[in-house]
């Protein structure tokens, strides 16, 4: 019953859409009001979130920040490389160690038993630790992608008027009475 519903329904939906004004479909989506915004007005953080994180840099496209997008493509090439680079080197001293161990004198070892067997296992740690660091700076490139580009998102209103200033000058009535002072001023 629950299953013939949901059909039901719909064709009741498109059956009175179908019987309604036509001129609804002759109306434009847009208003006037909506074709007067600007893009900053029309710029909305959550989007820019939801493209980084689907594409990583698209939400920095999105903000109007091409220059970021060769930083996270970089960022990311260089994680990827890193993860591929100690990966290839883990599986390397990984095979030698485990041809130094398993009591077969037909297998050879890279090294031609140049190393010790644990000193072999040391280098197979280092780079899966290695391996593991790259794995979480890609993680990490991949959460400053998505929080960059949503704080842009935040920032697109904000105005920095030519109007603003902060100036940091010796205190005079401090000087005059010997001491070392300074004053600040901010003006908006």
């Amino acid at each position: 019953m629950r299953a013939l519903l949901l059909p039901c329904c719909l064709v009741g939906a498109l059956i009175t859409t179908a019987q309604g004004d036509s001129t609804a479909l002759t109306t434009p989506l847009r208003t006037d009001t909506a074709q007067a915004l600007t893009w900053k007005q029309r710029h909305k953080p959550g989007r820019a979130t939801l493209y980084s994180a689907l594409l990583p840099g698209a939400g920095q496209v999105y903000n109007r920040k091409y220059w970021k997008v060769p930083i996270v493509a970089a960022a990311f090439g260089a994680s990827t490389y890193f993860v591929i680079e100690n990966a290839r080197q883990y599986n390397r001293y990984k095979d030698a160690y485990v041809a130094l161990v398993d009591n077969d004198p037909n297998t050879i070892d890279e090294f031609n038993g140049e190393f010790s067997s644990a000193a072999v296992r040391d280098v197979a740690d280092t780079y899966r630790r290695w391996l593991d660091m790259s794995y979480l700076a890609i993680g990490l490139v991949y959460v400053l992608n998505i929080v960059d580009a949503t704080v842009d998102a935040h920032f697109v209103r904000f105005d920095v008027g030519e109007d603003l200033s902060l100036e940091l000058r010796p205190s005079l009535p401090m000087a005059a009475q010997g001491a070392l002072g300074f004053s600040l001023s901010l003006r908006l």
